[in-house]
């Protein structure tokens, strides 16, 4: 167990939910209200995506954004994740985690159980689960499209069970709604640092 040596997070907010249920807008909410000298946003598909540009000799950038060269990819990429997460459970946690000073940590992209297993074994009770929901008419709105091989692969049903969440948070698009529930979380965390 890693205890809370020097520069070690007093919160690590380990985001999770469907894709279009607004975990980066959560994300940014959370960053926004706290402050980024206090709280930084960290994301493991980054990592990720700039080491698959790398060895497959794509735009890195353009794969960082939702459009339709990240789609033309995405498939492969998870694959590609796969093998090197079944070599080194802890390659894109490790990586993604490397300079965050802040005191609090968001990671807008937890998708595994290894994951959250990775990240609890590194900093145990600075780890927080917090699932991001919204309904399928939301994430509708929000052009998502249900896509066979993506939305019923593990890197978006990994956690679909097997994770008693510390935080749900709703986010249907109801701001007011949004806030009470993100005020709650950040009592909780306000209170570890």
């Amino acid at each position: 167990m890693g205890g809370a040596g020097m520069g070690d997070p007093r919160a690590v907010l380990l985001l999770s939910g469907k894709r279009k249920s607004g975990k980066d807008f959560v994300a940014a909410e959370i960053q926004k209200r706290l402050g980024s000298d206090v709280c930084t946003v960290l994301r493991l598909s980054g990592p990720l995506k700039e080491r698959y540009a790398q060895e497959h000799g794509l735009d890195f950038q353009r794969l960082l954004d939702a459009s339709a060269y990240k789609e033309q990819y995405r498939q492969d990429m998870i694959r590609w994740g796969e093998e090197k997460r079944r070599a080194d459970p802890g390659f894109f946690c490790r990586t993604a985690v490397q300079g965050a000073a802040q005191p609090v940590w968001v990671v807008s992209d937890t998708r595994r159980l290894s994951d959250v297993e990775w990240f609890r074994d590194a900093y145990g009770d600075a780890v927080l689960t917090v699932r991001v929901t919204a309904t399928e008419e939301t994430r509708r709105r929000r052009s998502w499209v249900f896509v066979a091989g993506v939305d019923d692969a593990e890197s978006e049903c990994g956690l679909d069970q097997g994770v008693t969440f510390d935080w749900v948070i709703t986010n249907d698009g109801d701001g007011a709604a949004l806030g009470a529930q993100l005020e709650a979380l950040l009592q909780d965390v306000r209170s570890r640092l």
